[in-house]
């Protein structure tokens, strides 16, 4: 049975997207050289933080999402950061396909404060991977396997690609989910005072309090 082999070749910004989207270079390959017809994959993309050093303003920064740096051995676990899935065409060896990769700036997820509080350096990843492998038996007769469920790579992102994709969406932005209640008191103090935006209505608030 075919027994393929994954590698991260490139991460870059997808710049024409409807949702801010990174594109990662997918290196597929079947060393033994059987041909594969077809393999309907999914990606399971992890962010491993105990595997990267911090600083101590990093440190500071991440504080709400793992506690004092002294309990970081036990704290910085695994955090699911996205799913994608993609269908790897024939091949024999090998080929590349492109994982299209959502990067939501939604604050309240623990995988964003995690990518926004890095300054900059690499983001330690690990990618698990599984789905469905369609190939040619003796008799020319399709055969279907499972991807392996041992399959797992680990790939260093580099950060300067993360926040050129965020900025290239988000421009100077970023994202907080609030409760409806929330939103409507504060476009009751922006309509109050005058102000022209809610991001000025919050500064307003957070500078000279509600009094």
């Amino acid at each position: 049975m075919p027994d393929p082999e994954f590698a991260i070749l490139a991460a870059r910004p997808l710049r024409h997207a409807a949702l801010p989207m990174m594109s990662l270079d997918l290196a597929v390959s079947e060393p033994s050289g059987r041909p594969v017809w077809l393999i309907a994959l999914s990606v399971a993309i992890m962010i491993e933080p105990a595997r990267r050093r911090y600083d101590d303003a990093t440190g500071e920064r991440l504080l709400e999402l793992f506690g004092s740096p002294e309990r970081w051995a036990v704290t910085t676990h695994s955090l699911v950061w996205s799913t994608c899935e993609v269908l790897v065409p024939a091949f024999t060896q090998s080929t590349v396909v492109t994982l299209s990769v959502p990067c939501s700036f939604d604050m309240e997820l623990a995988a964003v404060k995690y990518l926004y509080a890095l300054p900059d350096g690499e983001a330690p990843l690990a990618l698990h991977f599984n789905g469905t492998i369609y190939y040619p038996g003796p008799d020319g007769q399709i055969q279907m396997t499972l991807v392996p469920w041992t399959k797992s790579i680990d790939y260093r992102l580099e950060m300067a690609v993360w926040r050129q994709t965020v900025d290239h969406y988000y421009p100077n932005t970023a994202w907080v989910a609030v409760h409806t209640e929330t939103l409507e008191a504060l476009q009751r103090a922006k309509l109050d005072r005058g102000l022209p935006t809610l991001d000025a209505c919050v500064r307003t608030l957070l500078e000279h309090g509600d009094g």
